[in-house]
């Protein structure tokens, strides 16, 4: 069932048109999404893949929307905002997926307004995505179920505090870049194996995907089901020994951590 909503959108960049992927597959109807581009050639994709309204400027709809997310580059963020903030709504809910832009700077430029803060990664381009929402002062449960909607729609989403957003950063923000790197030394040690390279590929994502799918759906710890394929003295065991003796868990750690501290300093600036 679709939601009542209209939606807008000021940035018609990739995770734009992820979100608007989503959510046009019944979660808001096309004919309430509006997407504002400087591009004219981008709007017209976007309209004709998706049946949405697409614009050069907001004026259109900025009004009249109920959400609006702020899907800008952060050199380009203060604006943006400064182009819509006396147009929009009173109680249009702000959405920002504008990397280091703080709830307490969304929340001085539109006075009125809830806002709420996202972190989203790049599966959400395949309807994968992991996003983790944190709501300001003026954002209630209403506000944080529609978030939690609209970003289910690419996948799955999660309310933290604001404060967690770098450790969010951190580990599922940059997450990707990590298994993707993981798929790839998997897919050298298959062609390393005798493996044609297509075939090593597949098999080391899939591996992933499913590993993955195991853990979201059967809820058990990831240990109990490593050990489930961990057999006495067999070829699993032999392979994990050597990933704990090179470090790979401690290594994931440390990238976590390292990429947590990044975005705290990033966000200082």
């Amino acid at each position: 069932m679709s939601m009542d909503l209209r939606v807008g959108f000021i940035g018609g960049g990739a995770m734009a048109e992820a979100i608007v992927a989503g959510i046009v597959q019944g979660t808001v109807s096309p004919s309430d999404i509006y997407v504002s581009d400087h591009k004219e050639a981008r709007c017209q994709q976007l309209a004709e893949q998706y049946g949405i309204h697409a614009s050069v400027g907001a004026d259109s709809f900025i009004g009249n929307v109920d959400v609006l997310f702020l899907a800008v580059k952060p050199q380009v963020a203060d604006k943006a905002i400064a182009e819509v903030r006396d147009k929009v709504g009173s109680k249009t809910l702000i959405l920002s997926i504008v990397a280091g832009l703080t709830l307490d700077v969304l929340e001085a430029s539109f006075a009125e307004q809830p806002v709420v803060r996202i972190m989203p990664n790049t599966p959400l381009s395949v309807g994968a995505g992991m996003s983790a929402f944190a709501c300001g002062t003026r954002a209630g449960r209403t506000e944080a179920a529609v978030v939690s909607e609209l970003l289910s729609a690419a996948g799955r989403a999660v309310e933290v505090a604001e404060s967690a957003m770098d450790a969010v950063t951190g580990l599922s923000g940059s997450g990707p870049a990590y298994v993707f790197l993981l798929i790839d030394a998997l897919s050298d040690g298959g062609v390393a194996a005798g493996l044609k390279r297509d075939a090593a590929t597949l098999l080391a994502a899939q591996t992933v995907y499913g590993a993955a799918k195991m853990v979201l759906e059967t809820g058990k710890h990831p240990d109990v089901l490593r050990d489930q394929v961990t057999s006495p003295a067999g070829t699993t065991i032999a392979g994990v020994r050597v990933l704990e003796n090179r470090g790979l868990r401690g290594a994931l750690i440390d990238a976590v951590l390292a990429a947590t501290e990044k975005s705290r300093e990033l966000g200082k600036k």
